[in-house]
């Protein structure tokens, strides 16, 4: 089966699709969004896009775990959707799944261009899952 280039989906869909989400502010500035999956920004761009682009990722939390979900797409199997992704859950400490965001995503020349973002997500989810200390604090007490 083949493929359909990258460039053709996006002139297809980059005016109208399912994921588009268009938030209009005071004037005429707007801003385009998109709720599509694999999307780092979530910003309706080529570049961030999770449908067009072969090699995308996700950094989500995962479930009742308090752990982070890495995702990857495999670029040999566009055409098979239900083993499309390499999903991998980090349970560690920030500087240390960020090493291991940066390796997969920069080292291993995956999508260097995406490196930022995918920081950017990884320090955003880390601190969604975090728990907020009560709000009593303790007084300290020095003679």
């Amino acid at each position: 089966m083949t493929t359909v280039p990258g460039q053709l989906v996006w002139e297809i869909v980059k005016k109208n699709n399912f994921f588009l989400v268009k938030e209009f502010g005071n004037g005429t500035a707007g801003v385009v969004f998109s709720k599509e999956p694999n999307n780092l920004y979530d910003l309706h761009s080529y570049k961030h896009s999770g449908l067009e682009n072969k090699k995308t990722m996700n950094i989500q939390p995962e479930g009742k775990y308090k752990a982070i979900l890495l995702a990857t797409s495999k670029t040999k199997k566009q055409n098979k959707p239900s083993s499309l992704l390499n999903k991998s859950v980090m349970k560690k400490e920030f500087r240390r799944m960020a090493k291991a965001v940066t390796n997969q995503v920069a080292d291993n020349y995956y999508r260097i261009d995406l490196k930022k973002a995918a920081l950017a997500r990884l320090s955003a989810v880390n601190r969604s899952l975090k728990i907020a200390k009560s709000g009593v604090k303790k007084r300290n007490r020095q003679a």
